[in-house]
């Protein structure tokens, strides 16, 4: 492991709030024997993009189990409000060029993902990155699946959980889906931290809409990778079904 008093160029962060509200103690819930957090951390052991990983949780039952698989883990405040503010916490501990937001409810992840979120970093205005795939048909119409539109350049415009762009003529069109990871440079996280919460983030229940309103650019790489994130019992099984296919 590198010494912690050392910068680490690329530092993936995986927040594991255990009182989640739609699936409560998710991070803890049993898939193929295994708790969803150690096939969230091993999916993202996997990437060696990352030159380092940590757990960043609110529960001291999460830490045991961390303790336990011998996965470094860092104890926050069940006080703050999402995971970037609990990325920000670590980033208090850990010096990194940029810090990697891994939600802990996606055991699905892959190199390739990671590799699109850094890619737009060689620019060097680029200051916060996330992830797009095109949206399946049963994803459009699904407020669950948040949907994003960006600029040619990139530049996420507006995220939504609504279906985004609205085509009046009913046109075929390309939506695509926001995928919950998020790349940031150390001065944009520490600018995401001061601030507060935004009237379009309360409304959309979206902490990313906090840095759009605020002026902070976000890139948006897209992908062929989709994911799951566990939400939901269903999302559950669904998960549970592909990784024993694997």
């Amino acid at each position: 492991m590198p010494n912690p008093a050392n910068p680490v160029k690329v530092l993936g962060v995986i927040p594991a709030r255990l009182a989640s509200m739609r699936l409560p103690r998710k991070v803890l819930r049993p898939l193929l024997g295994e708790p969803l957090l150690v096939w969230v951390h091993r999916a993202a052991a996997a990437c060696p993009q990352l030159d380092r990983i940590v757990i960043a949780t609110d529960s001291e039952e999460v830490m045991a189990l961390c303790a336990a698989r011998g996965i470094e883990a860092i104890l926050t405040s069940p006080d703050l409000p999402s995971g970037s503010d609990r990325l920000f916490a670590v980033a208090q501990q850990i010096s990194a060029d940029i810090y990697v937001n891994i939600q802990g409810d996606e055991p699905l992840l892959k190199p390739e993902h990671i590799s699109a979120l850094l890619a737009p970093f060689s620019q060097p205005h680029v200051e916060v990155t996330t992830l797009k795939v095109r949206c399946t048909p049963s994803e459009i119409n699904n407020p669950n699946a948040v949907k994003v539109v960006t600029a040619p350049d990139g530049r996420a415009l507006y995220f939504s959980r609504t279906t985004i762009p609205y085509h009046r003529d009913s046109a075929d069109t390309n939506y695509f889906k926001h995928l919950g990871l998020y790349a940031y440079r150390r001065a944009a996280l520490e600018r995401f931290a001061a601030l507060s919460p935004t009237p379009l983030e309360l409304a959309e229940r979206l902490e990313q809409l906090r840095l759009l309103e605020n002026n902070i650019d976000i890139y948006v790489a897209e992908t062929t990778h989709n994911t799951i994130g566990v939400d939901t019992e269903e999302d559950l099984a669904h998960v549970e079904a592909i990784l024993r296919s694997r």
